[in-house]
């Protein structure tokens, strides 16, 4: 296991069993200012202990205890005297390793559940005698392990809490970690804060103290270089690099000519005023045009746009003197999604990230990731916390191989064109339909909101009728997703004269474009990116 720059005193470990809620519980404490790290349910007591956690969590998994190829908790982690909190799957690893039993219920439950208080318990302390929860199983604790008390059971289920206090062992059949557990976040904070006696001092003003700090302390008298693609996550790297290391960073902006329509100027209007470091633009677009020509497939897109950002950021860095450091702005959906998981490595590689590619051969510089333990809007919190304006710490989430990917098929100028105009469109709309929601509901990220929005060329005609003429030309597809942290998404339900005003202006203002088309497709099953 590693452990984050960011890392505090306090910290719970969420033991990861494969849960589609792992990465939400560790979410959950984050959210009550504890900080939180998920390991791989592997993990050894030796290992376990080594981390001094403050606290444990065992997560939820699809598995049955009983079958082969299990997931198996080692038993000793229950002996180390630190507190433990597990959840469905959790708990019935918990009870496995201690002796009881665990089988198959008359009936499963999945949705809302309602629980009746048994016994007297800390976890549901000053919560009601009977409320509503979020069930998913079908296996379940059938006989409670020695030294245990059932504090609460449904009508399907005789064991849905259960507790040894004493030895400070709690668990639930339900998922406290969802919304849907209408008590959910009152047993974590009797977890946290009542029994393991935490404090909620995880903040972003410690945060921003312990990153500075860590990165002055690595980086010593050396100089770092960044690559800056003006996104949230590098801006928000550069910045706290720049806060702790001032002129030894050195901000490289590789432009590929993929970017938005007049951000390539807007980078570097903002990051040669906003920032006090070395700024270089690195103007790239033929090479990377020449290179992209006739190339369909999106994993080589990827390769190629990915290799030569590394042929051109070290052509630059090699004419810098003293540079030992790379700064990159991986955040933890990068890890995950790309296979390279910090929990075991066993997610399937879903797609590569530029960011994630190795050195080329012979070159090398010693990593600084400051965020490669937070969420997306974790990282938005961190910029304006750092003094990052609006328009940098609100930017739309962007791809690194940029309009390439959002380019179905080949891509080439006048398809480039296409897209910079529509997708110009799309968040000029949407950035005022968010402002008017902002205003109306005090919150940027209320249920109205968009999270993500832009526009996708297929590479599809069809036809169409402008001015009695007959045109055979292109769709364009609206993308616009609810989420907050890019894990999971659903479409976002906008309002129809939004869509119409958006269908409109592209139609009438996009030369080659009739038709335009909305995504409704959540994730999963999809990508919020379409390649």
């Amino acid at each position: 296991m590693t452990q984050a720059a960011t890392s505090p005193d306090q910290k719970v470990i969420v033991v990861d069993f494969g849960a589609q809620y792992g990465q939400l519980i560790a979410r959950r404490v984050r959210d009550l200012h504890v900080y939180s790290e998920i390991v791989p349910c592997d993990v050894s007591a030796e290992e376990m202990q080594a981390e001094k956690p403050s606290a444990i969590i065992l997560s939820g998994g699809p598995a049955s205890v009983y079958a082969e190829d299990a997931p198996s908790l080692d038993p000793e982690i229950l002996s180390l005297g630190i507190p433990v909190l597990g959840f469905c799957y959790g708990q019935q690893a918990m009870a496995a390793a201690l002796g009881g039993t665990v089988g198959h219920t008359d009936a499963g439950e999945y949705g809302p559940a309602s629980i009746v208080r048994t016994g007297a318990s800390e976890l549901l302390a000053g919560t009601p005698d009977e409320q509503t929860v979020w069930m998913s199983h079908r296996d379940a604790v059938t006989a409670v392990p020695a030294g245990f008390t059932v504090t609460s059971s449904t009508a399907a289920c005789p064991v849905a809490s259960m507790e040894n206090a004493e030895a400070r062992l709690f668990a639930t059949q339900f998922h406290p970690e969802v919304r849907h557990t209408e008590c959910g976040s009152a047993m974590l904070e009797n977890f946290l804060f009542k029994i393991c006696g935490l404090k909620p001092t995880w903040t972003m003003g410690s945060i921003i103290e312990e990153s500075v700090a860590a990165i002055r302390k690595q980086v010593g008298d050396k100089r770092v270089i960044l690559g800056l693609s003006g996104g949230v996550d590098s801006s928000v790297v550069a910045a706290l690099c720049a806060r702790a290391i001032g002129r030894q960073l050195t901000c490289v902006f590789v432009n590929h000519g993929l970017l938005r329509k007049n951000e390539p100027e807007e980078v570097e209007e903002v990051f040669t005023r906003q920032f006090d470091v070395d700024f270089v633009h690195v103007h790239a677009e033929d090479r990377y045009a020449a290179l992209l020509a006739d190339v369909v497939e999106p994993e080589e897109k990827r390769r190629i746009i990915g290799s030569q950002f590394w042929k051109e950021f070290f052509t630059v860095a090699q004419d810098l003197d003293g540079v030992q450091f790379l700064a990159q702005g991986t955040i933890y959906p990068d890890i995950i999604e790309s296979g390279a998981r910090k929990t075991g490595g066993k997610a399937s590689t879903i797609k590569s990230h530029h960011n994630l590619i190795p050195f080329p051969e012979g070159v090398h510089f010693d990593l600084i990731e400051p965020l490669d333990h937070f969420f997306k809007d974790e990282v938005r919190a961190l910029g304006t916390a750092l003094g990052l304006p609006d328009h940098i710490v609100h930017r739309q989430p962007f791809p690194g191989p940029g309009l390439a990917i959002r380019i179905i098929g080949t891509v080439t100028l006048e398809k480039l064109s296409i897209l910079k105009d529509a997708d110009a469109i799309v968040r000029e709309e949407l950035d005022a339909y968010n402002a008017a929601v902002f205003e109306e509901t005090g919150e940027r990220n209320s249920e109205r909101s968009v999270w993500q929005y832009f526009a996708v060329l297929p590479d599809v005609k069809s036809v169409g009728v402008m001015g009695d003429e007959r045109t055979y030309a292109y769709p364009i597809i609206l993308r616009a997703v609810e989420s907050s942290d890019a894990m999971t998404a659903d479409w976002a339900k906008l309002p129809y004269e939004v869509l119409g005003r958006i269908s409109s202006r592209i139609v009438a203002e996009v030369p080659g474009v009739n038709r335009v088309a909305y995504d409704i497709t959540s994730k999963p099953p999809a990508t919020i990116e379409w390649e």
